[in-house]
């Protein structure tokens, strides 16, 4: 239930200083001198660090966030999304006062209690059973009332076995458990959590779903940040997309999704392919069009691991020739750019005809093997794999999110491995 603001955010900026260059020593003497004068140079530096004069070059900073204003209500859950960079792990960190903004003001109405990154609070030489109190203590709750949650806690967390094991012996899903588990049952009135969850497994994902459901109906606030668009939909009522460190939009979680979506569309799909310089070949033959279609044959912009996709290439022959076995390469690239998928004609024998005029290339991909994330296609089209015909890259940026690959609702770990694999396991 909505109720009065928990959370007021007014022009918030926050800018970070890059590019500092450290001259390096060149003789003995100047070493010694400078380890002499060190104590003194690093308090200079430590304050300056803190000080912008206005004359500094606009590489030497950068703004993470700039100029961002919205309020959030008590008991609203509400879904930050965006691509990385995008400014939302920095606003987190000024909601939970880890930093400081560079300009404007928060004013936080509520016990915050924030999960940003494994085992963030703990302390690693520490129990389990130590650090929920700790934890406890730092939110403002008495031995008592700890006390009462202690079992729950554990309960819910699963490592009741290892609770009076020192947290530096954790794995690092061991620790997520317990860091989303204490969060969430010490009952804070703000409840911050970043995509960290996506170190646990599913079944215990699945289950921090449900609480921060819970803990959002029950009048608290959730603040939520996902990659997992189908999890932000579902879990909040309120959506915000940020955008290279500025609030884009804010509305329903449904409308944000959306808007996230076309934004992603726009920055790729909405240009027109057939007119990008950026692209190698000899020109006789251009990519014209890019279009991803569901089993339904219906154009999505989204796509969802395990389901059935057909890609659409339109060309245009610039020629006025046919041309006979020509070689196509659809390859796919992860939001570090690094290359994840080839998929080319001639590994197959499976090269293609161009006709004189126009038409379009179609690629079928059986049950999509990619883990959530955000991908990028590159298209390449070659006459007898010897004469490049055309070569672009980047001609659209898909994201994909939720799907059930292994039928078991496990999204494998997108953070670490971008392909899925179905194999049989057994012992004896």
């Amino acid at each position: 239930m909505v109720g009065k603001t928990a959370i007021q955010i007014n022009d918030l900026s926050k800018r970070y200083r890059i590019g500092m260059k450290k001259k390096l020593n060149t003789t003995l003497v100047e070493s010694i001198i400078d380890t002499v004068k060190k104590p003194i140079k690093n308090f200079k530096i430590l304050r300056s660090l803190k000080k912008f004069s206005g004359n500094e070059h606009a590489e030497d900073i950068i703004w993470a966030v700039k100029d961002i204003s919205f309020d959030i209500a008590e008991g609203e859950a509400v879904g930050i999304i965006g691509r990385n960079g995008s400014g939302k792990s920095t606003l987190l960190k000024i909601l939970s006062r880890i930093t400081e903004p560079t300009q404007g003001r928060v004013q936080i109405d509520g016990r915050v209690a924030s999960l940003l990154e494994v085992g963030t609070g703990f302390h690693p030489e520490l129990t389990g059973r130590e650090n929920i109190y700790l934890n406890g203590a730092i939110l403002g709750m008495r031995k008592s009332e700890i006390d009462r949650k202690l079992d729950e806690i554990v309960a819910f967390s699963g490592v009741d076995r290892f609770i009076d094991t020192p947290i530096k012996r954790y794995s690092s899903g061991m620790n997520v458990r317990l860091a989303f588990s204490v969060a969430a049952h010490l009952e804070p009135e703000i409840l911050i959590i970043d995509e960290v969850l996506a170190v646990g497994d599913v079944e215990f994902q699945k289950k921090c779903l449900g609480k921060m459901d819970n803990v959002a109906k029950s009048g608290r606030t959730v603040i939520f940040v996902s990659h997992n668009l189908g999890a932000v939909q579902t879990l909040c009522s309120k959506g915000i997309v940020l955008d290279s460190g500025k609030l884009k939009h804010e509305g329903s979680s449904q409308s944000a999704v959306q808007f996230y979506l076309n934004e992603i569309s726009s920055k790729t799909n909405g240009i027109d392919l057939i007119s990008r310089k950026d692209r190698k070949g000899n020109g006789k033959v251009k990519v014209c069009s890019f279009r991803v279609l569901d089993s339904n044959n219906q154009e999505v912009q989204m796509m969802k691991s395990g389901n059935d996709y057909t890609i659409e290439i339109g060309y245009r022959n610039f020629y006025g020739k046919r041309f006979e076995n020509v070689v196509v390469s659809l390859d796919v690239f992860d939001e570090k750019g690094n290359q994840v998928l080839i998929m080319r004609t001639n590994f197959q024998n499976q090269n293609v005809s161009l006709s004189e005029n126009s038409g379009y290339l179609f690629c079928k991909m059986n049950e999509l093997p990619l883990a959530n994330g955000s991908y990028s296609f590159l298209v390449y089209i070659s006459y007898r794999d010897a004469e490049i015909l055309d070569w672009i890259s980047d001609v659209a940026r898909i994201p994909i999110a939720g799907g059930n690959f292994f039928g078991t609702s496990s999204q494998g770990f997108p953070e670490k491995c971008k392909f899925l694999y179905k194999c049989n396991w057994s012992s004896s």
